[in-house]
């Protein structure tokens, strides 16, 4: 059994693998693989890879989010899956790190660092409760949108810093010891949201789900923070809601195109911090997923993580 792996990443599977480019046509010596692993490949190169592996039979992608494959056109025969569990700890880092810079305005004191600037309206005495601004994860309504394994690893530390952490997904019911709401039920708690955290998945349904009516919905004084995929947010809706005051700001690691283009008006917003899909990149523990996986394959058993298609 042939399988191939990505120049992107160094993996140890204990055996002899094939290492093929990921950001280019793959080899005519391998186009008897049976296995394909995934991780940071063009999308040229996935479609190439789903038009002539013919005797392929398994894709495992890397990524938390398996919607590249899932758009390069590979058999419905062909079972693909994702790499959920590999991004639960880097990305709830970085998702911390955006949200406390949001609340500690780090943003704008890395702007007047840079003009040599003491910014005194920034430091100094602080009032203890500022209702009218998103200032602490202290006593703060934190709505988590998609609330899987990275929620569950998020979850506990905001909770720890002191906030009332409510999860959001297709049903409702207790998770990870945090009540989590019906997707239908979302209208209703956002007029009390101080910080709204998305982690959804890009599928059709999630498509600009985040949009004016939310930002509409939401605190003048509220956050949004997307480190899932970039088209589930409207981003010409939160620009306008930024700009307007509708809400107070956003962090923002992924958006619908990507680079973000140099024209956004995103770029300009003092309230918006922008990371280049950051959060996640390293992959933890890949090697005992596909080890798991791959003696699964061999053995008939069903894999895990499989996507639904």
């Amino acid at each position: 059994m042939k399988v191939l792996l990505p120049d992107t990443i160094e993996l140890d599977l204990g055996f002899p693998a094939d290492i093929y480019a990921a950001g280019e046509p793959i080899p005519d010596e391998h186009l008897d693989a049976e296995v394909l692993v995934v991780w940071g490949n063009s999308a040229g190169n996935l479609r190439d890879a789903a038009r002539r592996l013919t005797r392929l039979r398994w894709v495992q992608t890397l990524a938390a989010g398996p919607d590249a494959v899932l758009n390069a056109g590979f058999s419905p025969d062909i079972v693909i899956t994702a790499g959920l569990g590999l991004h639960d700890r880097t990305v709830t880092e970085h998702t911390l790190a955006m949200v406390l810079a949001a609340a500690r305005r780090l943003h704008l004191l890395v702007r007047a660092q840079i003009g040599r600037r003491w910014a005194e309206e920034l430091g100094g005495i602080q009032p203890v409760h500022e209702t009218a601004a998103f200032r602490t994860l202290r006593d703060a309504n934190v709505v988590i949108w998609g609330f899987g394994g990275i929620a569950a690893t998020l979850a506990p530390i905001l909770a720890t810093l002191g906030a009332t952490v409510t999860g959001v997904a297709r049903s409702a019911g207790t998770r990870h010891g945090f009540p989590v709401v019906a997707a239908s039920d979302l209208p209703a708690l956002l007029p009390r949201t101080d910080l709204l955290i998305s982690i959804l998945p890009a599928t059709p349904e999630t498509t600009r789900v985040i949009d004016a009516g939310v930002f509409d919905r939401l605190p003048r004084h509220a956050w949004v923070v997307n480190v899932g995929r970039g088209t589930v947010l409207d981003e010409a809706a939160l620009l306008a809601a930024l700009r307007s005051g509708t809400i107070a700001g956003a962090a923002l690691d992924v958006f619908e195109t990507e680079p973000l283009p140099v024209g956004s008006g995103l770029w300009d917003e003092p309230n918006v911090i922008i990371t280049p899909h950051a959060a996640g990149g390293r992959p933890l523990d890949a090697e005992e997923l596909i080890l798991e996986n791959l003696a699964a394959f061999r053995e008939g058993r069903p894999l895990r993580n499989v996507v639904s298609r």
